[in-house]
């Protein structure tokens, strides 16, 4: 069990919902896009760290600020040293060239994930510094998309390619360490300095009475929903769900869209408008908050 888990960001919550319910813009849905692929990238990456049998501490998406810098970091693991690790998720053939990265296909420069993790690393330091601690810091750059290829790789860079990403967990799980008391106080102490807004999101306007209404499938996202008893069900890919828990999804959906708003059987009943009693939806409300 890692010691801080990953969970999505709001800001990715947001932009799936408002795919859905609104007309969004090509770059934002671009955005939303790269967000998802992000993300699954960070889960894959997630999945080799919870084999680890050695003695450490997992850490995943931490977002802190120091000196009035914000910087994230993918995954952190507390072990003999600290082990900062930059996952990215990129897909397809790319060049390595003047110190920069590009994408094969375009030849459009990507934000290099070795200066960012350069400056994670110092930020981090910094923090560590202002804190009272003083570990070593190791840092990699994981590539964890296995159809990925870099040509013209620099050599002696912090990078895990995929075809070396078996062999180097393999061998950072036979490092033996021994964890302390101090180990766990900054594990702590950085769960307690984690920022869950973060100042980059990059949400459009939108407003209640612009967005699509209705119950969405869990699975396809499809408005074609039908109640059936206690079952509500896709009309477009099979997928059953109990209504208790379709509507229980969407008062979470209304309270990620709208911070603050207050959950009334009215407001439900409108926004999924595939239950026609109200009562229904009272007592679902009633059972739940």
């Amino acid at each position: 069990m890692p010691f801080k888990s990953r969970t999505k960001s709001d800001e990715l919550k947001i932009l799936s919902y408002l795919n859905t319910r609104m007309n969004l813009l090509e770059n934002d849905k671009q955005y939303l896009s790269n967000l998802k692929k992000g993300f699954e990238g960070e889960v894959m990456f997630d999945l080799l760290t919870e084999k680890l049998q050695c003695n450490c501490l997992i850490l995943n998406d931490l977002l802190l600020k120091v000196n009035n810098t914000t910087f994230q970091i993918d995954t952190l693991i507390i072990k003999d040293a600290l082990h900062f690790f930059e996952v990215k998720n990129f897909q397809g053939d790319y060049y390595y060239e003047d110190k920069e990265f590009y994408s094969n296909k375009s030849d459009i420069e990507v934000l290099n994930p070795l200066v960012q993790i350069q400056r994670g690393e110092s930020s981090l330091r910094k923090l560590l510094h202002k804190h009272g601690f003083n570990f070593p810091i190791t840092s990699n750059v994981v590539f964890i998309n296995p159809e990925f290829t870099l040509y013209q790789a620099p050599k002696n860079q912090p990078i895990i390619y995929p075809t070396q990403i078996n062999g180097f967990m393999k061998n950072f799980d036979r490092i033996p360490s021994k964890l302390n008391g101090r180990h766990r106080k900054l594990a702590e102490l950085l769960v307690s300095l984690h920022n869950t807004k973060s100042p980059f999101t990059q949400v459009p306007t939108y407003d209640y009475h612009s967005l699509k209404k209705g119950n969405t499938c869990i699975v396809c996202h499809s408005f074609s929903m039908t109640v059936e008893g206690r079952v509500c069900r896709c009309l477009e890919c099979g997928h059953e769900e109990l209504v208790e828990a379709a509507i229980l999804r969407s008062v979470e959906e209304l309270r990620i869209l709208f911070p603050g708003i207050k959950i009334t059987t009215n407001i439900v009943h409108e926004w999924c408008g595939i239950v026609e009693s109200k009562k229904r939806i009272g007592r679902i409300l009633e059972n739940n908050f």
